[in-house]
């Protein structure tokens, strides 16, 4: 009977290797509805390994369990990626939920609005540093020249969200008849 020769072990298979397998198919299935480190899904590779290891008693035997293996597996697969798409899965996996304004969310504000305000540094501008422009810490940059802390400042250009800076002449003129 070719059949018994090509299913022989399913007869023969003892406890360890019967929950092999079946922990193997639990953690593999863990693994593909709760995604995380992968140690579930590690851990049941090893575990059918060794059902297999324990059962197979020729080649052939052990190439029709991996062929067995590959079917559950891609059995479970597409009950994973059809309860991602449609199921409990799809909301889990994938975030419905919107951050906008009338729930109370708020985002950077654009940088455009503050082209033309004056801020003092609140570090060193070498050439990229922090200002504080009515009260609202912004990381800018100046065209190259170096600008100490504690300097007044002006927005000259947003380019982006790449605000550039320069240096006040008045405060340049305080400087000098200090």
């Amino acid at each position: 009977m070719w059949w018994y020769d090509l299913f022989g072990f399913f007869f023969r298979i003892t406890w360890l290797p019967a929950l092999c397998f079946i922990l193997g198919f639990v953690l593999i299935t863990v693994e593909l509805f709760n995604p995380g480190f992968g140690a579930p899904g590690i851990s049941g590779i090893i575990l059918l390994i060794l059902g297999i290891m324990f059962t197979a008693r020729s080649l052939l035997d052990a190439i029709v369990m991996i062929l067995i293996i590959l079917i559950v597996i891609g059995i479970l697969l597409f009950v994973f990626l059809r309860s991602a798409s449609k199921g409990r899965l799809n909301n889990k996996l994938i975030l419905t939920d919107r951050m906008n304004k009338e729930s109370g969310f708020v985002g950077r504000s654009e940088p455009s609005s503050f082209l033309g305000k004056e801020g003092i540094t609140t570090t060193m501008l070498r050439p990229s540093g922090s200002v504080n422009i009515n009260g609202v810490r912004l990381d800018v940059v100046t065209d190259g020249e170096f600008i100490p802390k504690g300097t007044k400042v002006k927005v000259v250009k947003v380019e982006g969200m790449r605000i550039v800076v320069k240096k006040l002449q008045q405060d340049e003129e305080l400087q000098q008849n200090e």
